[in-house]
């Protein structure tokens, strides 16, 4: 196997996900040891030279922390070893959903987790579908932001669905779902929730007709499963005649599994950003390893990652 002019590394979380892309690139995985200690504490290092080497450095940063944690101190492993450059690669970044100050004295943990990343000295990030596009904004540094509707329009136009219609489960996924419907020439409604606390909805209307439709709901994140069922059975009640669903990244707290296996959804499909580990039959994964693995190519070619992107 011939030598690459990069090395790729994984994170514990995300070493699935990692072993695709090098497979998908056609060169091995980076050697690397996580020692871990017996209060919780874990150290990294490296058991090859990267010495002047551009390095890709593969982790989601969903919760536990660990995985944010250990991606810092990858990252600051590989600066005090001298490489050349040093890429985040962040399938799910996590803890996006603090992205502004929606209240008086809370936290804007997407910023400073964008800080961290910065002073532990990334040169460049690739991420997929933030939460927020302006996220993008909160680095200094170059991000390229890909979208997972590359795998997404060929499962839609699998369907092969006469009367399908776009859907978003609130107001705030408006934009993805216009952004779909308007390639797919299809039409779209909104879904209008009121949350009484996070993760629990009091209200939810339809805006738009679904009778005797066929949805597909679009969204970001399924973190409980609430609203995505709630919007399903609305659909169903509203007269539509199956509803299914997108969605870029597994999140999948409990009860979520359970919510999705209860509900009138026919099937739902995620992206690999994430381990999903639970079992259902109405849930597929679509994998964006070899999408991921493109971009780091045309990263290191400097070449264009935007004609990537579908939509």
């Amino acid at each position: 196997m011939q030598e690459k002019p990069f090395k790729i590394f994984s994170g514990t979380s995300s070493r699935y996900f990692a072993e695709k892309v090098c497979k998908s690139l056609n060169c091995t995985l980076g050697k690397m040891i996580i020692q871990r200690f017996a209060d919780g504490e874990f150290s990294v290092s490296y058991e090859e030279s990267i010495r002047g080497r551009d390095v890709f450095l593969i982790q989601s940063t969903f919760p536990n922390a660990d995985n944010l944690m250990e991606l810092l101190l990858m990252i600051d492993a590989a600066k005090r070893a001298s490489a050349k450059s040093i890429v985040a690669v962040i399938p799910y970044f996590g803890w996006a959903r603090q992205d502004r100050k929606d209240k008086p004295r809370v936290a804007i943990a997407a910023k400073l987790i964008a800080d961290m990343l910065s002073t532990a000295g990334i040169n460049r990030l690739i991420t997929m579908d933030l939460h927020a596009d302006q996220i993008q904004g909160f680095l200094d540094v170059p991000v390229d932001h890909l979208y997972a509707s590359r795998v997404f329009i060929d499962y839609m136009r699998d369907l092969n669905l006469d009367n399908l219609v776009l859907a978003t489960p609130d107001v705030g996924g408006t934009k993805r779902a216009s952004a779909y419907a308007k390639f797919l020439e299809v039409p779209m409604v909104i879904c209008y929730k009121l949350r009484k606390k996070a993760n629990v909805i009091s209200d939810m209307q339809v805006l738009g007709d679904v009778e005797g439709m066929d949805v597909l709901l679009v969204d970001d994140i399924v973190d409980t499963a609430g609203t995505i069922t709630k919007a399903a059975e609305l659909m169903m009640n509203n007269g539509a005649k199956s509803v299914r669903a997108i969605v870029s990244h597994a999140v999948m707290s409990d009860p979520a599994t359970q919510r999705v296996n209860d509900s009138c959804l026919t099937e739902m499909i995620f992206t690999d950003s994430i381990p999903y580990t639970k079992k259902s039959e109405k849930v597929r994964i679509s994998s964006v390893a070899n999408m991921f693995a493109e971009s780091i190519q045309r990263v290191c070619n400097n070449e264009s990652i935007s004609s990537l992107y579908v939509i």
